[in-house]
C-alpha cells in the first residue's frame, strides 16, 4: 500500500487534538525522555570533558609541553638547569609546586612559574589540532601586580568567591597575607593557586629551587625527531657544565597515563548513567503503552473512516520520532546544567587520586545526536510490538471495550523464565572471567534480568496471600490487586532497579569503609608523619635522632620504575622501600597468609621481593612468578642498554599485600637492595614514635626546623583525610543513585496518575454500591503499596546479589581491592523506607486528585 502524505498529516492533526485534551499522556511520555536524556547526557559530559582533560592539558597560562625535567634522586631541581635551557634558546618553563597550610591547620597546593616565560611561549601544535583551551593574550593577566615581589596569587574568580567564604577573612599561608586576584575562567586555571615563581619559592620555602621544568618543542610522532629533541636538551646542559645524568627527561604521553589510571572510574559513571537512562526509558515506554491503548477506539475509527493501516502506522513512529526530539532537547540543556554540577565532585576525585586537573566544561553537539539517536532506536525498538499489534486490530472491534492484546499470566511466566535463564548464564560466565570490562557487561544483564523476575514474583506472592484474607471488601482488594500488576509492572521495575542500585552501592560504600579502616589501623604505626622538601631530608634525620623523646625513626623511600614482565615490554609502577621494622609490622598480606622466618631472610637477602595486590591482579601475577625491575640492574653491566638489559636480574615474588592508597602499582624491596643500586639515597618521608605530646614535637618542628604544618600528618589525620577523600570518591555515585530513586519515583507518579484515570469507572461502580470516598482511597492505596511491598521485598536479595558482584567481581578486576562484604541491613532498611514513602507520596497525590471528581461522570463516561 502506497503511503499518503495528506492523510498522515491528517492522523498527526487528530493525534495532536487527542494530546491536548489528555496532556497527561503526552507529558508522561516526554518525562520519561527528558529524565532518560538529562542524566544520560549530564554523566556523559562530565566523562568526555575529563577524558579530553587528559589529553589537552597544559602548563598553566602556557601551552602543551612535549618534554619534563626533574631530578633523579626525586629531590628539587636547581634553577641554574633553567637558565642553562633558556640561555641555549630553548623553550622552557620552570614550575614549582608544594604544600602550605593556614592558621587554622588547612593545607593549601600553590603552584608557581616564570608567568612571563608561560605566556610567552608561542604554540608548538598546528593551528588545525591546538587545543580549544589555549590561554587567552597576556594582557587578560595582571603582570605588573605579580611580578614586583607582591604577595598575590592568582586564582579563578569562583575559586576566589568559595576561598574567601572559606577563610572569612584574608587568606594566611605560612603566615604570609595573600591578596587573591581573580581571573576569568576562560583562563583556566581551574582550582589551582597560581604565583610568580620568585614569589611561590619564598612562600614554599625554596630559594633557588624547581619541583620540574617543561619544555616545549613541535610535537613529533617519529623516534628519530624524538631523540633528536632529547639530545637538543642533553646537549644544551652538557654545554652548560651539567651533569645530564643526574636529570630525568620524560617525554609526554598525551594523557594516555591518566586515561588507562582513571578508565575504571569513567566506566563506572557510565553504567550508572546507563542504569539511568533505561529507568527513565521505562517511563516513557509506560507513557506510551498507556497512550496507546488509550486511543485504540480512536485508531478503529480512523480506520473504519478509510485511513489505511500504513499511513497510520507511519503518523504513529512519526509521534514517537517528535516527542523523543522534543524530549531530548530539552534534556539536552538539563544534562549540560546536570554535568556543570557533578563536574566539581568528578574534578576533586580525580585530582585527589589520580592527580588529574580537568580544564573548564565544554560541549559538542555530537553528543546530541548520539543521545537522540540511542532513545530514538530504544523507544522504537520497545514500541514497535506495540505499534504492530495495535495497527492490526480488527475493525468490527470498534465498539467493544479494550481487550487484553496477550494473557498476561503466560507474558509473566515468559518473563520470568528468560530473567532464569539470563541469571543462569552470567553465574557461569562469572565464574570464568578475569576483565572488568566483560564482568560489568554480565552486570548488565544481571540488571536486565531482575526486572523481568518481578511481575510473575508479585503476582506468585498475591496468590499466596489471597486465601489467608477475611471475605470481603479486603478479600476483594486482595484479588483485584493482580489486575494492577500489568499496568503498573515497568513503573515497579523502575523503583526496583532503583533500589538494587542504592542497595548495592549501599553495600558496596559500607564494606569498603569498613574495610579502609582496618586497613590504615594496620599500614599506620607511628605517631607522627613527615614529609618536607626532600632537600631538608638528612637535616631533619639528624635532628630527630637527637631528640631524646623520639623513640624510633621510620624511613620510606619511592622512586618511579618499570616492570618488565612476559606479557608486557614494561609497566609503570612505584618502586618503595622501607625499614625492615616497617614492612614486617604495617603490610597486610594477601599471599601468604602467613610468614616465617625463611620467608623474612630471603626477602632481606634480595632475593624477593613483595607487590601490591592491584599490580597483581591487573598483570595477574602470582607468588612464585619471576619479574625484572629496569632500575635495578647490575652495577658491571653499564657499557650499553642491551648489556644492562642481560644483566638486569630476576626477582621473586614472594608476598602480595593489600593496597587500597595508590593507583599505581607497588613493588617493595629491602633496604640492602636499594642501597646496592643507583637509587636516591636520601627517603622521601620519615615517621616517628615520640614519647610525649605529640603536638609539642610539631611546634618544635615548625619553630626550630621552618617545617610547615602542612608537611606533616598526625596518624589519626591522616585516618581523617583518607575517610574524606573516600568519602568525596563515592559522592558522586551516591548523587547518581539517588537521581535514578528520584527518577524512579517520578515514573511511578506518573504511572498511578495514568493508572486511576483509567479505572475511575470501577472505582465508580464501587461507589454506587456504597463503598465510600475513603474506603475507595484506602483500598486502591493498600493495592498499590502492597506491589510497592513485594517489589522492595524482591529489591534486598536482588541489591545483595548486585552488591556481592560490584565487590568480588568488577572492584576487585577494575582496582584490584579486595573487600570484605558486610551486611549494612539499617542502611538496606533506610532505603526501603525511603522508597515505601516516595512511592506513598507518588500513589496518594493522583489517586486523591482523581477521585476528587463526580464519580458518576466517569460511568456515565464508560456508557458513551
Amino acid at each position: 500500500m502506497t503511503l499518503s502524505l495528506p492523510l498522515i498529516y491528517r492522523s498527526l492533526g487528530v493525534f495532536s487534538r487527542h494530546y491536548l485534551k489528555a496532556p497527561i499522556q503526552a507529558s508522561a511520555i516526554l518525562l520519561g525522555i527528558i529524565l532518560a536524556v538529562t542524566l544520560l547526557i549530564g554523566v556523559k559530559a562530565t566523562n568526555e570533558n575529563a577524558k579530553q582533560s587528559y589529553g589537552n592539558a597544559t602548563e598553566l597560562l602556557s601551552q602543551r609541553a612535549s618534554f619534563y625535567l626533574s631530578n633523579n634522586d626525586q629531590t628539587s631541581i636547581d634553577e641554574g638547569v633553567y637558565f642553562a635551557l633558556r640561555r641555549a634558546g630553548i623553550p622552557a618553563l620552570a614550575v614549582i609546586e608544594g604544600i602550605v597550610s593556614d592558621p587554622q591547620g588547612r593545607s593549601w597546593k600553590v603552584t608557581g612559574s616564570d608567568i612571563m616565560a608561560a605566556v610567552s611561549i608561542k604554540p608548538t601544535s598546528p593551528p588545525q589540532t591546538a587545543s580549544p583551551t589555549s590561554p587567552p593574550p597576556s594582557k587578560s593577566i595582571p603582570l605588573e601586580r605579580l611580578l614586583n615581589g607582591h604577595a598575590a596569587v592568582m586564582m579563578s574568580a569562583s575559586v576566589v568567591d568559595r576561598v574567601n567564604a572559606l577563610a572569612k577573612g584574608p587568606l594566611v599561608l605560612n603566615d604570609i597575607p595573600l591578596e587573591l586576584i581573580a581571573v576569568e575562567e576562560s583562563i583556566g586555571l581551574g582550582n589551582n593557586m597560581l604565583a610568580d615563581i620568585s614569589f611561590a619559592q619564598q612562600l614554599l620555602q625554596m630559594p633557588d629551587q624547581l619541583s620540574y621544568i617543561a619544555v616545549f618543542f613541535p610535537k613529533q610522532t617519529d623516534v628519530v625527531d624524538i631523540e633528536a629533541q632529547t639530545n637538543i636538551i642533553i646537549n644544551a646542559l652538557e654545554d652548560a657544565k651539567l651533569d645530564s645524568r643526574q636529570i630525568s627527561i620524560n617525554r609526554q604521553d598525551d594523557g594516555e597515563s591518566l586515561s588507562a589510571l582513571t578508565s575504571s572510574f569513567h566506566l563506572n559513571l557510565d553504567a550508572m548513567s546507563m542504569l539511568a537512562f533505561v529507568v527513565g526509558l521505562f517511563i516513557a515506554y509506560n507513557g506510551v503503552r498507556y497512550s496507546l491503548m488509550k486511543r485504540q477506539k480512536l485508531f478503529i475509527q480512523l480506520l473504519q473512516m478509510g485511513i489505511g493501516r500504513h499511513n497510520l502506522l507511519c503518523a504513529l513512529v512519526i509521534e514517537i520520532v517528535l516527542l523523543v526530539v522534543i524530549g531530548s532537547i530539552v534534556g539536552f540543556i538539563m544534562g549540560l546544567q546536570l554535568s556543570q554540577w557533578l563536574q566539581p565532585m568528578v574534578a576533586m576525585t580525580l585530582a585527589q587520586i589520580y592527580g588529574a586537573k580537568l580544564l573548564p566544561g565544554l560541549w559538542q553537539w555530537q553528543w546530541f545526536a548520539q543521545g537522540v539517536g540511542l532513545t530514538l532506536f530504544a523507544s522504537l525498538a520497545a514500541c514497535w510490538p506495540l505499534l504492530l499489534q495495535l495497527s492490526r486490530v480488527p475493525l468490527a472491534q470498534g465498539g467493544q471495550r479494550q481487550a487484553q492484546l496477550m494473557p498476561f499470566e503466560k507474558l509473566f511466566k515468559r518473563q520470568a523464565f528468560a530473567a532464569c535463564l539470563i541469571l543462569a548464564t552470567t553465574a557461569v560466565l562469572f565464574s570464568i572471567t578475569t576483565q572488568y570490562k566483560l564482568s560489568l557487561l554480565l552486570l548488565g544483564l544481571v540488571t536486565i534480568a531482575i526486572p523481568l523476575l518481578l511481575p510473575m514474583t508479585i503476582n506468585v506472592c498475591v496468590k499466596l496471600i489471597l486465601p489467608l484474607m477475611p471475605k470481603g471488601i479486603w478479600y476483594y482488594v486482595v484479588a483485584e490487586t493482580k489486575e494492577i500488576i500489568a499496568p503498573l509492572s515497568l513503573a515497579m521495575m523502575a523503583i526496583l532497579l532503583a533500589l538494587c542500585a542504592n542497595i548495592s552501592m549501599n553495600t558496596l560504600v559500607g564494606s569498603f569503609e569498613v574495610t579502609l579502616k582496618q586497613w590504615l589501623d594496620a599500614r599506620l604505626h607511628a605517631d607522627l608523619y613527615i614529609k618536607p622538601n626532600p632537600n631538608a631530608i638528612p637535616e631533619m634525620n639528624a635532628w630527630l635522632q637527637a631528640e631524646p623523646k623520639v623513640s624510633a625513626i621510620y624511613q620510606q623511600w619511592i622512586t618511579k620504575a618499570k616492570l618488565e614482565i612476559k606479557a608486557q615490554s614494561s609497566v609503570p609502577i612505584n618502586l618503595v622501600s622501607r625499614d625492615i621494622y616497617s614492612i614486617k609490622h604495617t603490610t597486610a598480606f594477601k599471599s601468604p597468609s602467613t610468614t616465617s622466618a625463611l620467608f623474612w631472610q630471603q626477602f632481606q637477602q634480595g632475593q624477593t621481593v613483595l607487590i601490591s595486590e592491584p599490580l597483581s591482579i591487573k598483570y595477574q601475577l602470582n607468588v612464585g612468578d619471576r619479574i625484572k625491575i629496569d632500575k635495578l640492574h647490575n652495577q658491571s653491566s653499564k657499557t650499553s642498554a642491551a648489556i644492562q638489559t642481560q644483566a638486569t636480574p630476576e626477582f621473586i615474588i614472594s608476598g602480595i599485600y593489600f593496597d587500597y592508597g595508590n593507583p599505581v602499582g607497588e613493588v617493595i624491596i629491602p633496604p640492602s637492595v636499594w642501597q646496592q643500586h643507583a637509587l636516591p639515597l636520601h627517603p622521601i618521608s620519615l615517621a616517628v614514635n615520640y614519647q610525649g605530646n605529640i603536638e609539642a614535637l610539631q611546634q618544635e618542628l615548625i619553630t626550630q626546623q621552618g617545617l610547615s604544618s602542612a608537611h606533616m600528618y598526625s596518624q589519626q589525620g591522616i585516618k581523617d583525610e583518607a575517610i574524606k577523600m573516600f568519602t568525596k570518591t563515592f559522592s558522586i555515585t551516591v548523587v547518581l543513585n539517588s537521581l535514578t530513586l528520584m527518577v524512579a519515583t517520578i515514573g511511578l507518579f506518573s504511572a498511578c496518575i495514568m493508572l486511576t484515570q483509567a479505572r475511575l469507572a470501577p472505582l465508580a461502580r464501587l461507589y454506587a454500591l456504597g463503598v465510600s470516598r475513603t474506603q475507595l482511597r484506602v483500598m486502591v492505596t493498600s493495592q498499590m503499596m502492597l506491589i510497592v511491598l513485594f517489589t522492595c521485598l524482591l529489591a534486598l536479595p536482588m541489591g545483595a546479589i548486585l552488591g556481592y558482584l560490584l565487590i568480588n567481581k568488577v572492584t576487585l578486576q577494575a582496582f584490584g581491592w579486595t573487600i570484605a562484604m558486610l551486611w549494612d541491613w539499617p542502611a538496606y532498611g533506610r532505603v526501603v523506607v525511603i522508597a515505601m514513602i516516595s512511592c506513598l507520596v507518588a500513589v496518594a497525590l493522583p489517586l486523591y486528585w482523581q477521585t476528587r471528581k463526580p464519580l458518576i461522570s466517569s460511568l456515565q463516561q464508560e456508557s458513551l
